[in-house]
């Protein structure tokens, strides 16, 4: 079901937003070289428990889940391109890693992803990065009232094909609320002037993601970790975005 949250909703839900933030803020800047992907996640792990937020990952198992995932934040490293499981595996100098992270407080749940090089950045990866954010970007752009869903997946598709690069479809962006996965789903292609109006009130996750050589993904064995099927580099870029009068309204926007 759709929901549409009222002003004073929304800003409710700011608090998430910002602290979904601070905690990538957080765990970005820790991830150098020598650090290991379970030293990520206690550090979110920490921040959770002092902050008196909820996880919306550790005991999540939905249907293409092998299990309940375990952990607070997504690790997905190289070829990993959503779900990483963070595991014993130290940061090695030229990893591309992205971290998707997503809590409730007080009941309100927000959702964001970043992608980042540890160490020194490969040129394709730059080049990656640059065309998954610039998507996310206009996504969000396209965001407004009057417009449709159909015109956010338009404005994401065309920035990645543009650039060269395939889209997947299997996984996109989805409503946020009092949970982290609801509707609408929003894929990372389509064609504007499709799907249903956006209104002020909604609020959902845009999430571009990319690989630099193919769109198809394969589930590693530890049954959640979705990594592309040539072995080339992805990258993911995630914000929740709350739909209003005067545009829209970025809640895990970074300081």
């Amino acid at each position: 079901m759709i929901e549409l949250r009222t002003p004073a909703e929304i800003n409710e839900m700011k608090a998430a937003g910002e602290f979904v933030a601070s905690v990538l803020t957080a765990t970005q800047a820790a991830s150098k070289v020598g650090v290991n992907l379970l030293e990520i996640d206690a550090l979110a792990h920490s921040m959770i428990r002092e902050r008196g937020a909820e996880s919306c990952y550790i005991n999540y198992h939905p249907s293409f889940g092998a299990s309940p995932f375990g952990k607070v934040i997504c690790t997905s490293v190289n070829d990993a391109a959503l779900h990483g499981v963070p595991h014993d595996y130290t940061l090695k100098d030229g990893d591309l890693l992205s971290l998707d992270f997503a809590v409730a407080v007080d009941g309100w749940v927000s959702d964001s992803a970043i992608t980042f090089a540890v160490g020194t950045p490969r040129d394709e990866d730059i080049q990656l990065m640059d065309v998954t954010s610039r998507a996310l970007d206009a996504g969000i752009a396209a965001a407004v009232v009057g417009n449709r869903i159909g015109g956010i997946s338009a404005a994401i598709g065309d920035v990645a094909y543009g650039a060269g690069y395939e889209v997947n479809l299997d996984f996109g962006g989805h409503g946020v609320g009092r949970e982290m996965h609801g509707d609408p789903h929003i894929p990372n292609d389509g064609k504007a002037r499709r799907g249903m109006p956006l209104k002020p009130g909604l609020v959902f996750a845009i999430e571009p993601w990319l690989m630099i050589g193919t769109d198809e993904i394969y589930t590693d064995d530890d049954g959640w970790t979705l990594r592309s099927i040539d072995g080339s580099r992805a990258a993911h870029f995630e914000h929740t975005v709350a739909i209003t009068p005067d545009g829209p309204l970025v809640l895990t926007a970074r300081k």
